[in-house]
């Protein structure tokens, strides 16, 4: 059967297993969007095409499925470039499609042209330009596997509107061979059994977990690893709902505000097993400094990031539910050597212990003001561990990170290697189109809520029963704080002079807005929000000039923290 190509792209979705798509029509998509009409895929109008993306990687971080975008050309196209950076420095795996001029048209400035292949190829994990019909199905069968297998990223496919509308032989390949791309599953047997070696002769061991747990569903091998060898472990924020945050083992986040204890630890140790990190620099601090007394066992399914930051002893490239299996193989192989290292460990728990009993995650409370972290754990509290959390990024991200403990995997969605303000409300939509009967939250501060508010149209058009809680203290706060602690209090252009009434912006949408500005105001307040149909954002005028705590200064090694403002 001949089909347009707009209809191929939307059969070939279909047998991707594709049921949603979020996006934003134009003139050089809307052949696309005629044939989504009838379609059985459900699409989701964003009121940006950067939030459209972002709600397609929040749909991709919480359900392991594949996220899918559609934009227009132009400056429809590039808007989603904040949106696509954010997926590949997360490694999310999603499938961007923006419309194109036709063919004889590219390079000649027309209407609404934009380079998208030459914008995109810094941040995508590949890009393509379809010239030819007959090139169309097996170009999306290709992007959906470079996006979904390997380090997942973001693929992006330009379609240039004559081959939206030519007609071809429709015929979905089977199987995809790509010359040069075949990522290694399988960790090296002989790479695992060394690990093994040496974890058994480590007196002072760490686990360092990475997002890449969660990318590849290896959470109960991970917990399983830690449990059998009573080894303490310490997540990236890309983690924090990876590993239990309430286990006895839970170190919390390390690096630039990770907890005292999980720095301390890592400084310390002897041998760190990295687990699907990269060894970012917020995570390391100054990195001739970074666990200097330790040996390093690398694991992760992209061989280009294993030495990238820092010298590796035993380097394992595989998938990480692969290489834990066969770790914790060959560990029960060795039952007696096993039971002697948790015997040779157990004054290394002790002195964790230690540090965790001297330096506790904490703040000081407050009954005149409403403390941010306060709000956070009661958040926790009330939603009994079972929500989806979203956040901005800011102050309230890393107390999120600081404060909530999460317990499941894939219930934190944050914006960690690129930082992305605005990212938090389309991420929540997306993840409440894919569970529309869970319940899901954004965390949010007053600066970064403003980037994409436009969304509140959106949750309220689809009735999505998102709740926001936006922590409100008239600043941008995070660079407040640097400000603050390292520019002698010179606020330039962070403080927001005229305090936005966001109860009336609500309103003005159509959701529902509730204030608190006492402590007492707070648990009533998250109560009437969850027991509210429908979209519900809840304002809580917080402590203006709160800090997020410890703090590693920048060009610091992580075991010199800020422990008190």
């Amino acid at each position: 059967m001949e089909l347009t190509g707009s209809q191929i792209l939307l059969e070939a979705l279909k047998l991707e297993g594709v049921d949603t798509v979020f996006g934003y029509p134009g003139g050089a998509v809307i052949n696309i969007y005629d044939d989504l009409f009838e379609s059985s895929i459900k699409h989701v109008l964003t009121r940006h095409e950067q939030a459209a993306v972002h709600a397609a990687d929040g749909y991709a971080r919480c359900t392991g499925k594949v996220g899918v975008a559609i934009a227009t050309s132009g400056p429809g196209a590039t808007n989603t470039i904040t949106g696509i950076a954010t997926a590949f420095m997360d490694s999310i795996p999603m499938v961007i499609i923006t419309g194109q001029v036709p063919t004889p048209l590219i390079g000649n400035d027309a209407f609404q042209e934009a380079d998208m292949v030459g914008i995109t190829r810094p941040c995508t994990k590949h890009n393509f330009l379809v010239k030819d019909i007959r090139d169309l199905a097996r170009t999306i069968k290709e992007a959906f596997y470079i996006a979904r297998t390997g380090r997942p990223g973001p693929v992006l496919i330009d379609l240039p509107k004559d081959v939206q509308v030519s007609s071809h032989v429709f015929s979905y390949p089977e199987t995809v061979n790509l010359r040069g791309y075949k990522p290694t599953y399988s960790g090296n047997i002989r790479q695992v059994e060394k690990a093994a070696k040496m974890i058994l002769e480590a007196k002072k061991p760490v686990l360092y977990v990475g997002g890449g747990i969660n990318l590849s569903a290896a959470n109960d091998e991970l917990l399983k690893l830690a449990e059998m060898t009573r080894i303490p472990v310490t997540t990236t924020l890309m983690a924090m709902s990876a590993f239990p945050q309430r286990h006895p083992l839970a170190l919390g986040m390390l690096g630039m505000h990770g907890t005292f204890y999980a720095n301390m630890a890592v400084t310390d140790c002897d041998l760190l097993i990295a687990i699907g990190a990269r060894f970012d620099d917020r995570v390391t601090g100054r990195i001739d400094s970074f666990a200097e007394k330790a040996k390093v066992i690398h694991v992760d399914i992209d061989p280009t990031t294993i030495r990238k930051n820092v010298e590796v002893d035993l380097p394992i490239v595989g998938d990480l539910k692969d290489v834990l299996s066969k770790l914790t193989g060959c560990l029960l192989q060795k039952t007696e050597l096993l039971e002697d290292l948790i015997d040779a460990t157990e004054a290394w728990r002790g002195m964790v212990a230690e540090w965790k009993e001297r330096h506790p995650m904490g703040y000081r409370s407050s009954k005149s003001v409403i403390k941010p972290q306060f709000v956070i754990e009661k958040i926790r509290e009330l939603t009994e561990d079972n929500a989806i959390i979203t956040t901005e990024v800011g102050q309230h991200q890393m107390w999120t990170a600081q404060f909530f403990q999460f317990t499941q995997p894939r219930t934190f969605l944050t914006s960690g290697g690129l930082g992305t303000m605005g990212f938090g409300l389309p991420a929540a939509l997306g993840a409440q189109v894919a569970f529309p009967d869970r319940q899901v939250i954004d965390i949010s501060g007053d600066g970064s809520f403003q980037m994409n508010s436009q969304e509140l149209a959106t949750l309220v058009q689809y009735q999505l029963p998102v709740k926001i809680a936006i922590l409100n203290n008239n600043y941008l706060g995070m660079v407040r704080q640097w400000q603050q602690m390292f520019f002698d209090k010179r606020y330039s252009q962070t403080v927001m002079e005229l305090p936005i009434d966001f109860i009336k912006l609500a309103e003005a949408y159509g959701a529902t807005g509730l204030q608190a500005s006492k402590v007492e105001d707070v648990e009533a307040t998250i109560i009437q929000a969850l027991e509210t149909p429908g979209p519900v954002l809840m304002n809580f005028k917080v402590s203006r000039e709160e800090n997020v705590l410890p703090m590693v200064p920048a060009g610091k090694a992580i075991h010199e923290m800020v422990l008190a403002s």
